[in-house]
């Protein structure tokens, strides 16, 4: 085990447990890949770039867009350049003033040809960033500074998201020149500071008392490294742990013994299954839309996730621009299963088959969609296989029907629109459904490119319902969070989006 010690007297005081001081108590199942924005490919690293470092924006706890170290910006009528006006109060870590040039340079660094990051598709959109990346290009001219507080971003198209992109972990800011072990021992510009970091045991951060922002309300704030779900809930009920995320099979009990401790959100992800609307029978919509009236969902949200999710009727989550709570999603009805099935000219079902990953928590759902489809004829094979078999049988088009979820990256529709159902992302883009609608394909479009938001949530909804009458998912419901957070903390509440948490206001009461 490495260990990385910067200040031995905080490390020590921050060891305690939840009752011994006001450090702040958090984990991770995991521990991150590395601390560098960079190297960003997983929910621990973005979790902790978000506490170390800024962006030009960032998001909420609410998955509001807000201003980071760009205090405002304005797009052109084409929405295809963005000028972004950098405040003059942030410094980093060390001291040293942020200018915009160190923005060019954080994000040359993470496009730079041959590295081994990964998630720097953020940052694609900008004219002659993906050429750039793959080495086909020495320059990015879709990014120009002037001055020390302005920065012009040209992108390849239209593309009204794409602020919110850059709050993403890859796009944080880092000091230039950056030393050999900066993913050990970063220096960011963000409201916490890195102190020690023990691999597969803890990360350390103090406050930065000279944040821009304000510094946060707690000195110190411990991420201890839990594997087991269980583990995690035991060391909460211990006073060793600030928050945690209910187990989902412990979750009437805490809802019975920590009742006032509990915070449930609608998290923004779907759970569903992925109908490949180019196999066999299942080309056909009826079908499709059989497989939904075949499927108990109310009983299987009540009996197999304790009542932890929204029913769906589409794929935006609630909370997302586009969400329609009004529309009645596909209802329990066998009958009309059947009769949609003879009418498709399969009045005998048939056979397909339905994949899954080793996931435990999807081995109960997925018996029990078998179960119910069985009861109209439809004959389910499960196949179960590792992650990355699964999901590379589904990305070529050899599964009928995927059990899966889908998490947003960032707070808006086109995360769920553009990746999920637009024909150009069919397979490894995310479209596991293969789902290929001239008119929907138009509908995206015109959503990604409108500088208009009013028009924006128009055809979101639009193309909400369209992808819910085609029907190349059996809808299932959007997971609902549930965390609690001891009594004595005070001001943190679980974020809509992994980043959206930066444990400003949370503080230890007594």
């Amino acid at each position: 085990m490495r260990r990385i010690l910067l200040t031995t007297a905080l490390v020590l005081s921050a060891c305690g447990d939840q009752g011994s001081d006001g450090t702040l108590n958090y984990y991770f199942s995991y521990d991150p890949r590395s601390l560098d924005p960079a190297l960003s490919t997983d929910v621990p690293t973005g979790e902790v770039v978000s506490l170390l470092f800024d962006n030009l924006t960032q998001f909420d706890a609410d998955a509001q867009l807000k201003p980071g170290l760009a205090r405002s910006w304005e797009t052109d009528a084409a929405g295809r350049t963005y000028t972004f006006h950098l405040r003059q109060d942030a410094t980093f870590h060390d001291g040293r003033p942020i200018k915009a040039q160190d923005v060019r340079a954080s994000m040359l660094r993470a496009l730079a040809p041959g590295s081994t990051g990964g998630r720097n598709w953020p940052l694609y959109p900008i004219q002659g960033a993906r050429s750039y990346s793959a080495g086909e290009g020495k320059e990015v001219p879709g990014i120009v500074v002037r001055g020390d507080s302005t920065l012009i971003l040209t992108l390849e198209e239209p593309l009204n998201v794409f602020p919110k992109l850059l709050a993403m972990p890859v796009a944080a800011i880092v000091p230039t020149p950056t030393p050999s072990d900066f993913d050990q021992r970063p220096i960011g510009s963000g409201p916490w500071k890195f102190v020690s970091w023990s691999h597969d045991d803890a990360i350390v951060l103090t406050k930065n008392e000279g944040y821009w922002g304000g510094a946060p309300k707690a000195d110190s704030l411990r991420i201890r490294i839990i594997p087991e779900p269980l583990t995690q809930a035991a060391e909460y009920e211990a006073g060793q742990l600030s928050v945690v995320e209910v187990p989902l099979g412990e979750t009437r009990r805490w809802e019975q013994g920590h009742a006032n401790e509990l915070q449930r959100r609608p998290g923004l992800k779907d759970l569903y299954v992925a109908i490949n609307t180019t196999r066999g029978p299942l080309k056909d919509v009826r079908v499709r839309r059989a497989l939904n009236h075949a499927v108990d969902v109310p009983t299987l949200l009540a009996t197999v996730m304790s009542d932890r999710g929204v029913l769906a009727a589409g794929a935006v989550p609630p909370g997302i621009l586009g969400y329609d709570s009004t529309r009645a999603p596909y209802g329990y009805d066998p009958a009309k299963a059947r009769q949609l099935l003879s009418e498709a000219g399969h009045p005998n079902g048939f056979s397909i088959r339905l994949w899954r990953t080793q996931r435990a928590e999807l081995a109960r759902l997925a018996q029990s969609i078998q179960q119910n489809l069985a009861e109209v004829g439809i004959r389910a094979e499960i196949v179960e296989r590792d992650a990355s078999s699964a999901r590379a049988a589904v990305r070529n088009g050899e599964a009928d029907l995927f059990l899966t979820d889908w998490w947003a990256d960032y707070p808006d529709p086109e995360n769920f629109n553009y990746p999920l159902f637009h024909s150009r992302n069919k397979g490894p883009g995310g479209n596991y459904a293969f789902l290929s609608n001239a008119s929907l394909d138009s509908m995206i479009l015109r959503a990604r490119a409108t500088t208009d938001e009013a028009e924006k949530g128009r055809l979101s909804r639009e193309i909400d319902a369209r992808v819910f009458d085609l029907a190349p998912w059996i809808f299932l419901w959007f997971p609902v969070d549930v965390w609690a957070s001891q009594r004595d903390v005070q001001g943190w509440r679980f974020p809509l989006v992994f980043t959206g948490q930066r444990w400003m206001e949370a503080e230890r009461t007594r």
